[in-house]
């Protein structure tokens, strides 16, 4: 018998890219404008209309920055140590004490 040979897609292996977000900091960038939406609309409500518009673009702004500052440390949070890290072996391993215990 002769094997057919299937094609198989397996994606293009990257991230989901919409107006320079990538991956996960697309939700964080929808998050930040709702966010500064809301804050900003309640900031309105219990004030006055130009401090919640204010307020409003002030939130958006500092959330996107701060979703874009974060985006340049990649998709995934890694702690990055800088150094040698050295560990010590502390084995309390003794041979004789077993084949004298085991007769």
């Amino acid at each position: 018998m002769t094997r057919g040979r299937y094609p198989i897609y397996k994606g293009l292996q990257k991230p989901l890219i919409y107006r320079g977000f990538k991956g996960k900091f697309i939700y964080w960038g929808i998050g930040s404008l709702i966010g500064g939406l809301a804050a900003g609309g309640l900031i309105g409500a219990l004030t006055n209309m130009f401090l919640g518009s204010f307020a409003t673009i002030t939130f958006m702004g500092a959330g996107l920055a701060y979703t874009f500052m974060r985006q340049k440390d990649g998709l995934h949070d890694k702690t990055r140590h800088r150094g040698a890290f050295i560990h010590p072996a502390n084995l309390s391993i003794s041979y004789e004490n077993r084949e004298k215990d085991s007769f």
